[in-house]
């Protein structure tokens, strides 16, 4: 499948799990690809987004222009706890003394309840966009979720996601544009200087380099 182009990868990964494939979404560029790539089927597969409750305000005005542009009303996956329970939990602000437990929290425990009973899940990682990407297949299992997992831009360029987004007038968030080429959470992401990795931005200054949905 690595030669295959992103459409057949997708309309593949459709005809072949139908209801039980279901598409991640942080509405990032490469996820704006995706969801672009998947209206076309119809009844699209479901579109999923783990709300943290911390995303910036472009991200969630973003959900809402996808949501009219697509015709698609997009699943929110929240959290066991608000932000308000798991400060009252585990002190204010946990992302800056243990951001591992927080995107724990807020992320991998929610997409682990979200996943249980499908058979596949689609993602827009690309090799390109950070080490621990870069070996990222096609279609690999995923036996941390126990699940198969289809990645149809892994072997894309940025410079390929910004000339189809382009190309096809996809909606995107505009923080793109201000230096953020990666978008997480408004406390964890800051913007990427030229020369700097992707995902240099996210969680700057620590260790961690991933949320734990892909590791």
């Amino acid at each position: 499948m690595e030669s295959w182009p992103a459409e057949s990868i997708v309309a593949w990964a459709v005809e072949t799990f139908g209801p039980h494939l279901t598409v991640a979404s942080s509405f990032g560029a490469e996820d704006m690809v995706l969801i672009d790539l998947i209206a076309c089927h119809k009844p699209p597969p479901e579109v999923f987004y783990l709300d943290t409750g911390l995303f910036f305000p472009e991200t969630y005005a973003l959900i809402e222009d996808a949501a009219r542009h697509y015709q698609l009303q997009p699943l929110r996956v929240a959290p066991a706890l608000t932000l308000a329970e798991q400060a009252k939990a585990f002190g204010p602000a946990l992302w800056e003394k243990d951001p591992d437990r927080c995107c724990s929290l807020r992320k991998v425990e929610p997409l682990r309840r979200h996943l249980a009973g499908k058979s596949a899940w689609m993602t827009g990682i690309r090799r390109q966009q950070a080490p621990t990407r870069a070996r990222a297949r096609v279609l690999e299992w995923d036996a941390r979720f126990q699940l198969w997992k289809v990645n149809p831009l892994v072997y894309w360029t940025t410079e390929e996601v910004w000339t189809y987004l382009r190309e096809h007038q996809v909606p995107h968030n505009p923080l793109h544009h201000q230096g953020y080429p990666s978008i997480g959470c408004m406390p964890c992401t800051t913007a990427v200087q030229a020369g700097e990795d992707l995902r240099a931005g996210r969680w700057r200054g620590q260790v961690k380099t991933e949320c734990g949905l892909h590791q």
